[in-house]
């Protein structure tokens, strides 16, 4: 199975953090460690964020929240 990216970004979007982290966590490629790290940082939630960008062979990024999933959503195909 695989995650769909697309409505995970679009659920945390709307502001449906539950929806979006339960779509996501159970998913371990590398776009979905980091897109459930920036979950994490939504949340507020750092050091979980740090283990889930590690995850997906990347760092906490000093961006904004709003340049971060941007950058994420590029990632689509």
């Amino acid at each position: 199975m695989t995650c769909d990216h697309r409505k995970v970004l679009d659920l945390a979007k709307a502001g449906d953090w539950e929806e979006a982290h339960a779509l996501v966590q159970v998913h371990g490629d590398v776009l979905s460690c980091q897109i459930h790290g920036y979950l994490h940082r939504v949340e507020g939630d750092l050091g979980n964020a740090r283990y889930w960008y590690s995850r997906g062979n990347s760092s906490l990024p000093a961006n904004t929240l709003d340049e971060e999933f941007t950058r994420l959503y590029s990632q689509l195909p």
